[in-house]
């Protein structure tokens, strides 16, 4: 009786351990997954601006250090881009491409104000075209990084808890995942236009 007693209880614990296992693996694949999502929409912003620079550069000739600085941010952004989606969740990358992207924002920001004081640029369809286009993609990033990060905070904290924390640890490099983080107050403050 003792046996089967025994047996039962080990049985029972391996039970647990692969479920643990299991739901940590299910977890980790879902804020992959849902960085996936992100790049998508940032592979979409990042095709979206050298259109929309293109566009606008013969309306802009006074202005080609911001299309400059919107090209070379972009470039910054689009190589961070690549790097975090090799690692989601990864500190390094998480803070590279939060950077990045919010470089990127207060080129575009900059680039926006410029854009307002030219009434022809405004009334230029294609123009008008690729900026709700931008705008639309900006939202799906807010969104998507929303997800994103409430995935990675349902896997950290599955992942911290015991004995999930010994579990994780013996089996597996279930590392901590980093949120997402692309709004600064910098790109959030009122851009000054010099004329």
């Amino acid at each position: 009786m003792g046996e089967w007693l025994f047996a039962g209880v080990i049985a029972a614990l391996l039970l647990y351990l692969i479920a643990v296992y299991n739901r940590l693996i299910r977890l980790r694949n879902q804020y992959r997954n849902a960085f996936a999502q992100i790049d998508v929409q940032l592979q979409r912003r990042h095709d979206l601006i050298p259109n929309l620079v293109s566009a606008t550069r013969a309306y802009l000739r006074h202005e080609q250090d911001t299309l400059t600085r919107v090209t070379e941010a972009r470039r910054d952004a689009a190589k961070a881009r690549t790097d975090a989606a090799r690692h989601p969740g990864e500190s390094g990358a998480m803070t590279r491409l939060s950077q990045a992207e919010n470089l990127l924002s207060g080129s575009l920001a900059q680039f926006r104000a410029v854009a307002e004081n030219h009434p022809e640029l405004q009334a230029d369809a294609t123009v008008s075209d690729l900026m709700e286009a931008l705008t639309s993609t900006e939202n799906r990033i807010g969104f998507a990084r929303q997800a994103f990060n409430d995935t990675v905070m349902g896997y950290n904290t599955y992942r911290e808890q015991f004995p999930n924390n010994l579990i994780g640890g013996l089996f597996g490099p279930f590392r901590a995942a980093d949120l997402l983080s692309l709004e600064t107050a910098a790109a959030r403050q009122a851009v000054a236009v010099r004329l």
